[in-house]
C-alpha cells in the first residue's frame, strides 16, 4: 500500500506556496458581476466568500494568497486532488491531438475507458453510455429502465438528490431542488423507508419501472441506507421486474473506501450511474448496465461530448490514480481518522449530533439550541460553523433538509495531519459558538 500521506504536497496548506498569478477583480467584485449577469437561482456559501483562484492537491487559494485546506472536493468531484499532474498530463497531451469529434466517429479513448471501467464496474455490469454530468446520467438510467421493463413509473426515497433534467427533477426528495411547477407531473413514488418501498410494489408493482437509491445521501444530508434496507427487496424487485439504479454521483470512485458504495450491500443493481469524481474536473458522467438490460437500447441515441477523447483521457487517468494510490484504502484508513474525531466532538457538544457516513463522506447534524437566539437555530449555527472554518482555513461543506448537516468529503489524497488540524479548530469553534 502507498503511503497513507502519498502525496504530501496535496495534503498540507503549509506544503503548497506562491500567490497564483492576476489580476484579480477581487470577490466583491465577482458577485457583482454575478448578480447582473448570471440566473438569480444561483448561490454561494459564506457571508465573506473568497475568489478562489487556485487549486493544488486537498489545498485551495484565494485572491489575496490565502490558503484552504479543502474539505469539500467540489462536492465530491476533485477526489485525486486539485490540479493532479499525472492525470492533467495526459489531458494536456490529448488536448494536443484530438480534442473531439463526437461519437459518430470511431476513437479510442472511449472504447479504452468503457473496458476499464467495466473491470471495476460491480457484477456483470459492463456496458456504459456516456455523457456529460451525473443529471444526465440518471436520466439516461431512467429512461433504460423505462425501456427495458415497458413500464413508466419509478419508487425513491425521501430526502434524494437525483438532478435537473425532466425525469430527475422529479425524482428529487428534497423539497428545494424540486423548482419545475409541473414537477408532480412526472410518475414517481417516494418512500421514506423499505417497509415503504415494499407497500409501493406490493400496490403498483405492475407499473414501477425501477427503484432509485443513493446509497449514502449526499445533499439529503449524508445519510447511509440501513444495514438490512435491501433484505427481501431484492427479490421481490425480481419478481415484479422492477429495476434497481444505484446513484454514485457522489459515492463512487473509492470515497467510501469501495469503488462503489452499493458494494458495502453485497448486492448488484441493474444499472449504476457516476459522474463527480471519474472526471476529477473535467465534465463526463456515464450510466451502465449488464448485457440484458442493456440489450434494449437500441434505438439511435448520443451525447455530443460524452465519451469526449479529453474528458475519457482525464478518466482514464483517475482509474489509474485510483489504483495506483490505493485510495480506497485510504479512503477507509483516513476515513477513521476522521469519523472518530467527529464522535469525539459530538461527544462532548450538545449542539451536534452522532456522525454518520462512510469513508471520507462523513456529515455532522446539527441541533437545535436551547434558547431563541438566533445561533439556536441548526441552520444559522451551521453558516456561523462554516465561516469561522473559512476564516481559520478550512473550506468544509454544508448539506441536508435544513441545511443544518455539517459535510466532509474532501479529496482523497489529503493528509491525515490536516484532517486532524481540522477536527481541532473544528472542536474549538464548536465551544465557542455554543
Amino acid at each position: 500500500m502507498a503511503p497513507i500521506n502519498s502525496d504530501s504536497s496535496a495534503g498540507s496548506p503549509a506544503a503548497v506556496s506562491g500567490r497564483a498569478s492576476g489580476p484579480y477583480i477581487g470577490s466583491d467584485a465577482v458577485i457583482e458581476k454575478k448578480n447582473e449577469y448570471l440566473m438569480p437561482c444561483s448561490f454561494n456559501f459564506y457571508k465573506k466568500p473568497p475568489q478562489i483562484v487556485k487549486g493544488k492537491g486537498a489545498v485551495l487559494f484565494d485572491s489575496e494568497g490565502k490558503s484552504y485546506a479543502d474539505f469539500f472536493a467540489g462536492v465530491s468531484v476533485m477526489s485525486c486532488g486539485h490540479c493532479n499532474e499525472t492525470i492533467n498530463a495526459r489531458v494536456m497531451e490529448q488536448l494536443q491531438t484530438l480534442q473531439h469529434t463526437t461519437s459518430i466517429y470511431i476513437t479510442q479513448p472511449v472504447v479504452d475507458l468503457a473496458e476499464k471501467l467495466a473491470g471495476v464496474l460491480p457484477g456483470d455490469l459492463k456496458r456504459s453510455f456516456f455523457c456529460n454530468s451525473g443529471s444526465e446520467a440518471n436520466e439516461g438510467a431512467m429512461l433504460l429502465a423505462r425501456m427495458y421493463t415497458g413500464k413508466r413509473e419509478f419508487i425513491a426515497l425521501g430526502n434524494s438528490l437525483h438532478g435537473r433534467t425532466f425525469l430527475t427533477s422529479g425524482a428529487n426528495g428534497i423539497p428545494m431542488w424540486r423548482t419545475d411547477p409541473f414537477i408532480d407531473d412526472i410518475p414517481v413514488h417516494f418512500a421514506a423507508d423499505a417497509s415503504e418501498v415494499k407497500r409501493i410494489i406490493e400496490e403498483r408493482g405492475d407499473k414501477i419501472a425501477a427503484l432509485l437509491v443513493e446509497p449514502i445521501q449526499g445533499n439529503g444530508g449524508i445519510r447511509p441506507l440501513p444495514t438490512d434496507f435491501f433484505d427481501g427487496l431484492t427479490d421481490l424487485m425480481k419478481q415484479k421486474t422492477i429495476l434497481l439504479i444505484s446513484d454514485e454521483i457522489q459515492t463512487g470512485f473509492a470515497r467510501t473506501g469501495k469503488m462503489f458504495a452499493i458494494e458495502h450491500y453485497g448486492i448488484v443493481p441493474d444499472i449504476i450511474t457516476g459522474a463527480k469524481a471519474l472526471g476529477n474536473g473535467f465534465p463526463i458522467g456515464f450510466f451502465a448496465s449488464n448485457d440484458e438490460v442493456a440489450s434494449c437500447f437500441t434505438r439511435p441515441s448520443a451525447s455530443t461530448l460524452g465519451g469526449n477523447p479529453v474528458s475519457c483521457q482525464a478518466a482514464l487517468g483517475v482509474l489509474d490514480f485510483i489504483a495506483s494510490e490505493n485510495l480506497a484504502e485510504q479512503a477507509c484508513e483516513k476515513g477513521d481518522i476522521l469519523r472518530n474525531g467527529l464522535e469525539e466532538i459530538a461527544a462532548l457538544s450538545s449542539r451536534v449530533g452522532s456522525p454518520r457516513g462512510m469513508g471520507l463522506m462523513q456529515g455532522l447534524p446539527v441541533l437545535p439550541g436551547p434558547g431563541s437566539s438566533d445561533k439556536d437555530d441548526p441552520a444559522v449555527f451551521t453558516d456561523i460553523v462554516l465561516e469561522a472554518m473559512k476564516d481559520r482555513g478550512f473550506l468544509i461543506g454544508k448539506n441536508g433538509l435544513g441545511r443544518d448537516v455539517l459535510a466532509f468529503q474532501p479529496p482523497l489524497v489529503i493528509g491525515t495531519d490536516v484532517i486532524e488540524d481540522m477536527l481541532a479548530n473544528l472542536k474549538s469553534i464548536i465551544r465557542t459558538v455554543e
